[in-house]
């Protein structure tokens, strides 16, 4: 499950938001200006910031300077009104990783949110990556459980990553057939269903307990059970 911190001094804006992100399945924090912020982020440390610009205190533009100047890399969404083109110029160089007008739809910061979400860094995006006993190395494609290896088709091993490079987070159906098929399955809507099977018959073939679990009516995620 992500984490979202929401910073907003309009209390109704603070609540619909938090609410709707927690609809969505996200861990939702909240905070009113820039510094509870700020505090938030350190004692938190959210997968995502949705920030309001205008704000008493420490702005929006200023907390991301503060985040940024300490080489803090979460992910941001300014939310604000301030929409002239020198505005939205401003927030991305300051720091932030979208920009999004108000008023707004729903879900369109929902869909912003997970596309964020789903960004992996640079840092991240050839290195090993290992959740539980499983290991899965994108350079080599060498994948094991434990001290048991394994191997994967081309597709398996491009679900598994995407499984992998978010652990603990539910991932939708769509977002998961967007990020590995490209929506480019032939029309098989159980290809995803079918691919999931393969992948847990082979990281459980040694016995080891099951990692991959069904979210019904939503998706999947690998967790611990």
């Amino acid at each position: 499950m992500a984490t979202v911190l929401v910073v907003d001094d309009d209390q109704r804006l603070l609540k619909m938001l938090g609410r709707t992100l927690a609809y969505e399945g996200f861990r939702v924090l909240t905070a009113v200006d820039g510094n509870a912020a700020l505090s938030q982020v350190e004692a938190q440390h959210p997968d995502l910031i949705v920030l309001d610009w205008l704000m008493p205190g420490l702005d929006g533009i200023g907390l991301i300077r503060q985040l940024r100047a300490k080489e803090d890399q979460t992910l941001i969404l300014m939310l604000t009104a301030r929409d002239a083109v020198e505005d939205r110029v401003e927030g991305l160089e300051t720091g932030a990783d979208d920009y999004l007008v108000k008023p707004f739809s729903p879900a369109e910061l929902l869909a912003r949110v997970h596309a964020l979400l789903r960004r992996p860094s640079i840092a991240r995006k050839d290195e090993p990556l290992a959740y539980a006993d499983l290991y899965l190395n994108p350079v080599t494609r060498e994948t094991r459980r434990g001290e048991r290896s394994f191997e994967l088709t081309s597709k398996e091993f491009d679900l598994l990553r995407t499984l992998i490079m978010h652990p603990r987070q539910v991932l939708r159906r769509e977002q998961i057939l967007q990020d590995v098929w490209d929506y480019d399955f032939g029309g098989d809507d159980n290809v995803l269903e079918v691919y999931i099977g393969y992948l847990r018959k082979k990281t459980e073939a040694g016995g080891e307990p099951r990692l991959i679990q069904t979210v019904r009516g939503v998706g999947y995620v690998l967790r611990e059970e």
